[in-house]
C-alpha cells in the first residue's frame, strides 16, 4: 500500500489526540534483539559520527520533548506521526525537560550547525537533536527515523524492540541546494502524487523540488490572465490522455506540503522553445497569428514564442508575476534549453528582456545552461545537463559564465538524469544519453565535474526526472530508486566520505526501508541487497 505522511502543521492535533488509544506493539520475545544500526550507516553519509555509550531504546514511556516554538511543535508533532503508527506507543508532545525522550531542541547561537546542520546525540536516557534552524532539525528527524528499524515506516503495529545506537552525530550539508525534478508537463501528476514524491525526497535531505511546468505537451498551471493557457493547454499530454493542471488553490497545497518539509519548489515555465502548448492556446502568441494543433508526441525543437511581438513579453510578465506570487522560493526557472526553431540571435534578445522581468518580480533567475551562449544576469543559476557527449566548446562556455559570476547546478544527463534506462532491460525511460546504472549515477564529484569552472560557483546538484514515459507513482519510483539517494548523498555528504564500495553496502540497507514505505524500487545488481 502506498502512503503520504501526515502534515504536521495541519493534522498534528489530531495525531495527538488518537494516539491516548493506542496500546503498546508487541516487542519480540525469546530471542536476542539485533544491534542497533550504527550511526554512521546512514543516507546520506553524515558528516561525523562518534560512537559510544549505551543504545537508547524506545518504549511505552518514551515522550517527545520540544521547545515552545510553533515549528518545533509542529516538528515533533510530524515525528510522532511517523512513529506512532508502527510502534504503537503514545509518545506524547509536551514541553519541559526529562528522561526516557526524544528531545527537539533549537540554539540559535551554535553557529557551527550552519542553516540546515543538526547534532544528534543518543544515550540510555534519550535522543537530542540539537540544530539552529528549525530545517537543521527536521533533517536531525530523517537521520533518526533511518537508525531506527524499517519497519518503522510501516503503517501498522510492528514488533520492536526500537533501539538507537549510543553515540553522538554531528552533521552539516555539503551544498545549499540539493534539488529533484519532476516533470508533469510530458504526464500529468496529481497533488497526492506530487505530495508523495517530497515526503520520499525529504527523507534524504533534498530541500529543492524543481517542478517542469509547461512543455509542448502541456501547461500544468492556472493563470487568471491567460486562462487558456490551463483549460485548452492543458487538456492533453504524451499519447494523448487527458492531461491536467493546477488551479492556484492546489499549486498553493504543493508549496505548502514542500515547506513543511523545509523544501523549496522552484517553478519553471520553459521558453523560448518547448511551448506548444501555450502556442495552441493563444494565436496571438505566434509570429503568424495563427495557433499550432495540441500535440501530443515527444519531439523537441520545434516551437518557439515570437521573439519580435510585444505580446510575448507581457505574456511573460503576467506568467512570472502569478506564479511568483504563489510560490515564496528564491529562483524562478525560464527554461531556455533545446530552442532549435529560436534564431541565436533571437534567442539572445529574448533572454535579454525575459531575465529583467524575473528580477522584477523579486527572483533570481534560473535556467538550462544554454543560457551561457547569451548574457546570464549577475547571478543567475545556470543548470547544466551536459555530459560527457557534450563538446568541450559547449562546456568552456559554461565554466566561464560561472568564472565570471553565474552560479552552477549539476544535473548531467549521463549521470543524473533519472528517466535514462539502467540497462538495455530497463521497462521504463529513454537511453539518449547512454545507460546510468546505479554506481555511474552516484560516481562523480560535483566540486571537480566541470572543467574549468570555480568551485565556489557549485550551488548544487539536482535529479531530473522525465516523464515521456512514465505515468504512475511508481514509474516515478522504479526510475527514481535507488539512484535518488545517490545523488542527495552528493548534494549533502562531505566529499570524504565519497566512496562506490561503502556506499553500497549502506544503500542496500535501504532497501527494507524502501519496502516499509512502499516505494516500488529497482533490485540493481550493482548493490548487495538484503
Amino acid at each position: 500500500m502506498r502512503r503520504n505522511l501526515p502534515l504536521p502543521a495541519i493534522i498534528g492535533t489530531l495525531l495527538l489526540g488518537a494516539a491516548a488509544s493506542v496500546s503498546a506493539a508487541p516487542v519480540a520475545t525469546g530471542a536476542t534483539a539485533p544491534p542497533p544500526r550504527p550511526l554512521g550507516q546512514i543516507v546520506p553519509a553524515p558528516a561525523s559520527v562518534a560512537p559510544g555509550g549505551a543504545p537508547f531504546t524506545l518504549n511505552a514511556g518514551t515522550a517527545i520533548r520540544v521547545d515552545a516554538s510553533p515549528q518545533v511543535r509542529a516538528l515533533g508533532a510530524y515525528l510522532a506521526g511517523v512513529l506512532r503508527p508502527s510502534t504503537g506507543y503514545r509518545l506524547p508532545v509536551t514541553t519541559g525537560h526529562g528522561g526516557n525522550a526524544i528531545a527537539l531542541r533549537l540554539a540559535a547561537s551554535d553557529r557551527a550547525l550552519g542553516e540546515e546542520g543538526y547534532r544528534l546525540s543518543a544515550g540510555r536516557s534519550g535522543v537530542t537533536i540539537t540544530a539552529r534552524r528549525p530545517a537543521g532539525l527536521f533533517h536531525g528527524v530523517q537521520t533518526l527515523r533511518q537508525l531506527l528499524p524499517a519497519a518503522v515506516e510501516r503503517r501498522s503495529r510492528q514488533r520492536g524492540p526500537w533501539r538507537i545506537a549510543g553515540g553522538t552525530v554531528r552533521d552539516a550539508p555539503r551544498y545549499a541546494y540539493r534539488g529533484a525534478m519532476l516533470d508533469v508537463s510530458r504526464h500529468f501528476f496529481t497533488v497526492r502524487q506530487v505530495e508523495r514524491y517530497i515526503d520520499e525526497l525529504a527523507l534524504y535531505k533534498i530541500n529543492t523540488l524543481h517542478l517542469h511546468l509547461s512543455d509542448d505537451q502541456g501547461w500544468r498551471i492556472a493563470i487568471d490572465s491567460w486562462p487558456r493557457l490551463a483549460s485548452y493547454g492543458g487538456s492533453t499530454e504524451v499519447g494523448g490522455g487527458k492531461g491536467g493542471h493546477y488551479t492556484k488553490a492546489q499549486f498553493r497545497e504543493i508549496v505548502a506540503h514542500a515547506a513543511s518539509r523545509y523544501m523549496q519548489v522552484v517553478p519553471e515555465i520553459d521558453t523560448p522553445g518547448h511551448t506548444n502548448a501555450a502556442l495552441a492556446s493563444y494565436a496571438d502568441l505566434n509570429c503568424n497569428g495563427v495557433a499550432p494543433p495540441l500535440y501530443t508526441g515527444t519531439d523537441v525543437g520545434f516551437s518557439s514564442l515570437c521573439v519580435p511581438k510585444q505580446i510575448t513579453y507581457r505574456f511573460v510578465d503576467d506568467v512570472v508575476r502569478e506564479i511568483a506570487a504563489m510560490s515564496p522560493s528564491r529562483y524562478f526557472h525560464i527554461g531556455g534549453d533545446e530552442a532549435h526553431s529560436t534564431p541565436h540571435d533571437q534567442y539572445v534578445t529574448y533572454m535579454d528582456k525575459a531575465q529583467p522581468i524575473v528580477a522584477r518580480h523579486g527572483r533570481t533567475v534560473m535556467a538550462w545552461h544554454q543560457l551561457a551562449s547569451g548574457h546570464p544576469a549577475p547571478g543567475a543559476v545556470l543548470q547544466y545537463w551536459g555530459g560527457d557527449f557534450t563538446g568541450q566548446a559547449e562546456r568552456k562556455q559554461v565554466a566561464d559564465a560561472a568564472v565570471h559570476g553565474a552560479k552552477l547546478v549539476l544535473s548531467p544527463a549521463d549521470r543524473a538524469y533519472l528517466d535514462m534506462k539502467y540497462d538495455a532491460r530497463t521497462p521504463l525511460g529513454q537511453a539518449w544519453a547512454g545507460y546510468v546504472e546505479v554506481d555511474r549515477s552516484y560516481d562523480w564529484n560535483p566540486g571537480a565535474y566541470l572543467p574549468g569552472a570555480p568551485p565556489a560557483a557549485i550551488l548544487g546538484v539536482e535529479a531530473p526526472i522525465w516523464t515521456e514515459t512514465l505515468k504512475t507513482s511508481a514509474d516515478i519510483e522504479y526510475m527514481a530508486f535507488p539512484r535518488l539517494p545517490g545523488i542527495a548523498e552528493l548534494g549533502w555528504s562531505p566529499a570524504s566520505t565519497h566512496d562506490w564500495n561503502a556506499y553500497r553496502t549502506r544503500l542496500a540497507a535501504q532497501g527494507p526501508r524502501f519496502e516499509a514505505l512502499g516505494i516500488d524500487y529497482y533490485r540493481s545488481p550493482k548493490v548487495p541487497w538484503s
